[in-house]
């Protein structure tokens, strides 16, 4: 995807490192895997931008893949024959931003994002190495695009769900766009948004927001566990923060 003049040279006059940084891209169109997704469109802006900071970038297409319904970590240990999701899981597991894109269906994310966010809750019982939720240390944003009102809805939803996980939800790490309501040009058809401002605008400080508060986390060593180290509320545990081997 190719950048504007404004986001090309964001790029140019960078001088932070985000080398060391990885960002996964889930597509949650419902189209086939071989047809052009709108909502790929969109989200290109924001990969291509990290791409050019420096950062690894992997792009997946939920459509692609046969994930299971289920919050289990795997949901072949739960009666289904086929479930990509562990393998998918561990792209997710391997980066430091995660990004989501959904096209909006009835006002609502698409059910393959629903589906998607399911599967990463089923991963919620997993902790890292300092007993917090194993998504600390991750940052997370949402691409929307579709030709009916509702982008801020699915916006909060989506981003909700990634807080709730764990992952930090850098300030205003959201974007969209939507055509005039009812049938009509979408997100890319003969140009349609390249152009809007406001679109460009918010796809291009999400993206830098995510990347500086990736760099700060990462910089930090995450999030300081003291006080929400799951650990220390294990049953029969007894955890004495006056003991100084306790503290974080």
């Amino acid at each position: 995807m190719d950048l504007n003049d404004k986001q090309a040279a964001l790029c140019d006059q960078n001088t932070t490192d985000f080398s060391d940084l990885r960002a996964v891209f889930f597509n949650c169109t419902l189209k086939h895997p071989d047809q052009p997704s709108h909502t790929s469109l969109l989200m290109g802006s924001v990969a291509e931008i990290m791409r050019k900071s420096g950062i690894a970038v992997e792009d997946i297409r939920m459509t692609a893949h046969d994930v299971a319904f289920g919050v289990q970590p795997d949901m072949r240990e739960e009666g289904w024959e086929r479930d990509e999701w562990p393998d998918l899981w561990r792209k997710v597991d391997a980066a430091d931003i995660l990004v989501i894109g959904t096209p909006i269906w009835l006002g609502e994310q698409s059910s393959v994002c629903r589906l998607l966010i399911e599967r990463l809750y089923a991963m919620s019982g997993e902790l890292n190495d300092k007993g917090q939720s194993v998504f600390y240390g991750k940052t997370g944003g949402v691409v929307v695009t579709g030709n009916e009102d509702g982008i801020k809805h699915v916006a909060q939803n989506v981003l909700y769900s990634l807080s709730h996980l764990g992952f930090v939800i850098p300030p205003q790490a959201d974007c969209g766009w939507i055509g005039e309501a009812g049938p009509g040009p979408s997100y890319g058809d003969d140009g349609a948004g390249f152009d809007n401002e406001f679109t460009q605008r918010n796809a291009t400080i999400m993206t830098w927001n995510l990347m500086h508060m990736s760099r700060m986390l990462k910089d930090a060593g995450g999030i300081p566990n003291h006080g929400n180290d799951r650990n220390a509320w294990s049953a029969g545990c007894r955890f004495d923060y006056e003991n100084p081997e306790h503290r974080s």
